[in-house]
């Protein structure tokens, strides 16, 4: 079993993976903004609290030593899970917000696979699983931050897979498409509508009929995190309801 760092552990996917990876009998360090505290998930886990911001590439340099440090072992999984949304129209969209989505999403990702690489190399390999999108895919009108930074994502996991491979890292990502959780307010908000009548609409586009909920994608990255599968490397994991799989 391995010491597993999740980022984004306060939100609904990134609970969900931590309690999946938990259960498997990974030892979980919890990762999040510090004005969204996880100490409660992670005594509920036996695990560890990992506060930082992970656009602030200092920050998650520090994060990753003080969980090393305190559990007297190197990070051997890493779920980039952490992400910023909002909705704009493109010649709308406020160029400090834009970027941030990029610097939180593509440029935290970025960081905590940069900040963890060393001590997976020390313990002699590790596994790496980057969320990215759907969107990161085909790309969606009125979110080209994050249809950009998810898709730069992609581009990462499959750049990383080729160079971190022959150093025994195995580098993955997984592109959900929408998920239950929260974050649909936010949709739903932009469109105007309630957060029911915004998940009806998207079920109603999913041939499997309904949208996914995070503990589906959780096993799927659990899937991504497993030592078992060396030669799984710089694949991305589409798990959708058929939408990408369907579509004219």
């Amino acid at each position: 079993m391995a010491l597993a760092l999740i980022t984004g552990a306060g939100g609904g996917l990134g609970a969900a993976v931590a309690r999946r990876l938990a259960s498997c009998g990974h030892l979980v360090a919890l990762n999040d903004r510090p004005d969204r505290p996880v100490g409660e998930l992670a005594a509920e886990l036996d695990g560890i609290a990992a506060p930082a911001d992970v656009s602030d590439p200092g920050a998650v340099r520090e994060m990753v030593e003080h969980v090393e440090r305190r559990t007297g072992d190197h990070i051997g999984i890493l779920v980039a899970n952490a992400a910023y949304s909002t909705l704009s129209p493109f010649a709308e969209h406020d160029l400090d917000d834009w970027w941030r989505i990029v610097d939180v999403n593509l440029g935290g990702t970025f960081a905590c696979a940069q900040a963890v690489m060393p001590g997976m190399v020390e313990r002699g390999g590790g596994r790496m699983v980057l969320v990215s999108s759907e969107w990161g895919v085909t790309g969606r009108p009125d979110a080209t931050a994050h249809s950009a930074s998810k898709a730069g994502i992609i581009a990462l996991a499959k750049s990383l897979g080729r160079e971190l491979a022959p150093l025994g890292i195995a580098v993955n990502a997984i592109a959900p498409s929408l998920i239950d959780t929260r974050r649909l307010e936010v949709d739903a908000a932009a469109a105007g509508v309630t957060g029911e009548e915004v998940r009806a609409r998207y079920a109603a586009r999913v041939p499997l009929g309904r949208i996914a909920v995070p503990e589906e994608i959780a096993a799927a990255i659990a899937f991504l995190a497993d030592d078992r599968l060396p030669a799984l490397v710089g694949q991305i994991l589409h798990v959708n309801g058929g939408t990408t799989r369907t579509r004219a």
